[in-house]
């Protein structure tokens, strides 16, 4: 082995992270199929490499037989004996086979193959990396897009982000930083293949982990995430201490922690809601923005029966349904709708299950009396 590739064989160690065993296999593995192919020889052989003196040398392996049949793979007893006195009918003798110019021939031979092998080599340890970062969050910055995907660098591998899993109101341009949600790392025969998103609802999931310390510690849980990727999206949040307020850890003092997320996702609407294992009481909080009156549970088909006053019917079901769509993704529940005047006629309600607090009666009552007055002045 020349002294240059003894140094090579150094910094693939040092600077790729590659353990010395692999890198030895794969020169000594690429350096017996050079010394058959270029020697037109058939024999077993091993090579031996001295990483501290630079050196290598190639041993023929023989079987000790009484006769021979092949002298590439066998050797007489008699002859084996002249070695060495000790060896038996069916032990392997090494004699030494290495060509004067093996060096410069085994060096261009090899190449190849020990590229290819610290290539694999390189390949298994960016897996083994990516493969537990799975529905985890990184930095990556834009290279460049087509059709189909946008790449993303994350250092040391591209990664892709498809066209479903991009935000309709983002454009990307090269080199934007951006944070993505790492779905799915496979291994191929050309390397890991890394998957990210912009939409999953685990981005938003982790983005709150990033910056509300309360979330991070577990003093303040996730329990649950709708998402409509860059138009609106719901999380649900719960405390086990009744002195932490969880709505309030997710905030931030002025808004700032939801802002930073609201900001890093384009102006997404985030309502934060407080889970509670009662569906009533987490259906009525799931709706938020809107005020509920009542909510009815249908425990066998796991169905809620929502009533709102008559003005906040809209804003309850939202534009295109949205609010309630979310609402229900978030809890699991289905909800139906009612407007206060629909449920009295069909003579659900009031059935008892109220939601609505005193002063949420009287806001109600305050917002009815302006609306009557608004009409009576226009």
């Amino acid at each position: 082995m020349s002294s240059e590739l003894y140094d090579a064989l150094l910094y693939l160690e040092k600077e790729k992270g590659i353990e010395r065993s692999l890198l030895i296999e794969a020169i000594e593995a690429a350096l017996v199929s050079a010394y058959k192919r270029n020697f037109n020889q058939a024999q077993n052989v091993r090579v031996e490499l001295n990483l501290e003196g630079g050196s290598m040398r190639v041993f023929a392996r023989k079987e000790v037989v009484d006769e021979v049949f092949d002298f590439r793979l066998e050797i007489a007893l008699a002859d084996a004996v002249q070695i060495n006195p000790a060896y038996e009918i069916g032990d392997v003798v090494e004699l030494e086979v290495t060509p004067k110019d093996f060096g410069r021939i085994a060096a261009q031979a090899a190449k190849q193959v020990v590229t290819q092998r610290v290539r694999e080599a390189e390949r298994g340890i960016i897996y083994s990396e990516f493969i537990d970062r799975e529905e985890d969050i990184m930095t990556g910055i834009v290279q460049r897009q087509d059709a189909r995907f946008i790449y993303v660098s994350l250092g040391k591998i591209e990664a892709l982000l498809p066209q479903a899993e991009q935000m309709a109101n983002e454009t990307y341009k090269p080199h934007d930083r951006i944070k993505v949600f790492i779905t799915k790392v496979e291994r191929t025969t050309k390397g890991p293949q890394i998957y990210v998103s912009r939409t999953h609802p685990g981005l938003l999931k982790r983005l709150f982990e990033i910056e509300v310390p309360e979330i991070f510690d577990g003093t303040v849980e996730i329990r649950s995430v709708s998402r409509e990727a860059g138009d609106r999206s719901k999380i649900s949040v719960y405390a086990q201490n009744p002195e932490v307020d969880p709505i309030g850890a997710c905030v931030g003092p002025k808004g700032n922690r939801v802002q930073a997320i609201v900001n890093e996702l384009k102006g997404e609407k985030i309502d934060i809601v407080e889970w509670s294992e009662d569906p009533v009481v987490f259906v009525a909080n799931a709706l938020s923005p809107a005020k509920v009156i009542e909510v009815n549970v249908d425990e066998e088909n796991k169905a809620t029966t929502v009533i709102v006053p008559d003005y906040q019917l809209s804003l309850a079901i939202g534009k295109r349904g949205q609010n309630a769509r979310l609402a229900a993704k978030l809890t699991g529940w289905k909800i139906d709708i009612k407007s206060e005047t629909d449920a009295r006629e069909a003579g659900i309600y009031p059935s008892g299950n109220s939601v609505m607090r005193e002063e949420d009666d009287a806001s109600s009552a305050d917002d009815n009396l302006e609306d009557f007055f608004s009409e009576e002045i226009e």
